[in-house]
């Protein structure tokens, strides 16, 4: 995409069907590996932050997670019995609860991230590396532009 010109809106119809559908396989094969793993996307996407972090407060996750404290502490509780995260107290504030995920988490989000990473290299195999390397140049830009 160059830069300060507009895109005819059947581009941005295209667009938005390859993002739904290419989403939708990839979030197929992730649904299987997280059914026999037991665990929700929600609870794959919490466990995704805590891997990024040292540890988080219930209200971060709630915030991340466009929940409510309540339902944070749901998923929190169920991944905690699962051994994928464990919850201490600031040393600080001993109110404050602290949520940081495990070892298990750990290598659960890593062999779950290098599955997604294996399907998008099979997809990415058919194309040819000037079409990839352009794509991840439009990557790039989209995804700066949706994260200001």
């Amino acid at each position: 995409m160059i830069t300060g010109t507009k895109q005819p809106a059947k581009d941005h119809a295209k667009l938005a069907d390859f993002i739904l559908f290419s989403q939708r396989e990839f979030l197929l094969n992730l649904s299987r590996e997280l059914n026999r793993d037991n665990i929700s996307f929600a609870q794959f996407f919490l466990l995704s932050y805590l891997a990024t972090s040292k540890e988080l407060t219930m209200t971060d996750i709630a915030r991340k997670m466009g929940h409510s404290t309540a339902a944070a502490t749901g998923l929190v509780d169920r991944l905690e019995k699962l051994g994928y995260m464990e919850r201490t107290h600031a040393i600080d504030d001993r109110r404050k609860v602290l949520v940081r995920i495990t070892s298990r988490g750990l290598e659960l989000v890593s062999r779950l991230r290098d599955e997604l990473q294996n399907q998008v290299a099979s997809a990415m195999s058919e194309t040819s590396s000037e079409d990839a390397a352009s794509f991840m140049t439009s990557y790039r830009t989209l995804d700066t532009a949706l994260t200001r």
